[in-house]
């Protein structure tokens, strides 16, 4: 991707803050064991901060970035984590200054040649890059298939083209990394039917066809699936799988 940045998600940052499902505390424990130190940390493209955070507890300092100013409004404040707003592809970080760069969900948005020799130049000798996403969630068959019809039918011609590449867990991507495998994380949660709908209202896609079309596809939805959920307060396990690419740096 180039030119300016796409911010898809400033339109309601505090419900991504609110909404955006967290990762699991052992990815972090993992990550922090890739890179030779463990004094500083970039979390690039934080959105609401949900990756910095858990980063937090294993680094002595991370740092967390994003394009939109209003998503870092609606980040989670905590002492070890130092935002600013700024671009993947200019940092202003100090050379060699970086151990270990992550990116979650937000890989795609970036110009990768750009964001790659900015890589290259903050991350100190023996430093790691990870970069994951996450598409389809799991509940059960039967709302898996309406969520799924919704996906690619209802909001389907309103995704960003960048898109595709969080569809194919972004294995299309040629990183300059001494890849290794990541167990198979996922994120797991429980909503009730109102969590569900506005995590779904987070996506870009949604938030393109409301603009678009002036009327809010998950109302429907939401009608849709009401008699699959039962009771709408009740809570239902939901699942993410989480697809990652990660390694030291060879850049």
């Amino acid at each position: 991707m180039t030119g300016a940045f796409p911010d898809h998600f400033s339109r309601d940052s505090q419900a991504y803050a609110t909404f955006r499902p967290r990762y699991p505390e052992p990815l972090f424990r993992w990550l922090a064991g890739l890179p030779a130190r463990k004094a500083v940390a970039w979390d690039c493209g934080t959105g609401s901060g949900q990756a910095a955070t858990m980063l937090e507890p294993h680094f002595e300092r991370v740092i967390a970035s994003d394009a939109a100013a209003a998503q870092l409004k609606a980040a989670e404040r905590h002492a070890g984590v130092h935002y600013f707003a700024g671009a993947a592809e200019s940092s202003a970080l100090r050379a060699g200054s970086i151990d270990l760069v992550t990116v979650a969900q937000a890989f795609h948005w970036f110009d990768q040649p750009g964001f790659y020799a900015e890589v290259n130049r903050i991350l100190a000798p023996g430093g790691a890059f990870a970069v994951w996403c996450y598409t389809a969630l799991i509940a059960s068959p039967e709302i898996d298939a309406v969520i799924t019809r919704f996906y690619r039918e209802t909001v389907g011609d309103y995704w960003p083209a960048e898109r595709i590449h969080v569809d194919r867990g972004y294995r299309d991507y040629v990183i300059p990394i001494d890849e290794v495998p990541m167990p198979p994380w996922a994120m797991q949660g429980s909503l009730a039917l109102s969590g569900l709908l506005g995590f779904i209202r987070t996506w870009s896609a949604v938030g393109r066809y409301i603009t678009a079309n002036r009327s809010d596809p998950v109302d429907e939805l939401g009608r849709e699936l009401e008699p699959l959920w039962g009771n709408p307060e009740m809570l239902r396990p939901i699942t993410w799988p989480l697809f990652m690419r990660a390694g030291r740096w060879v850049g």
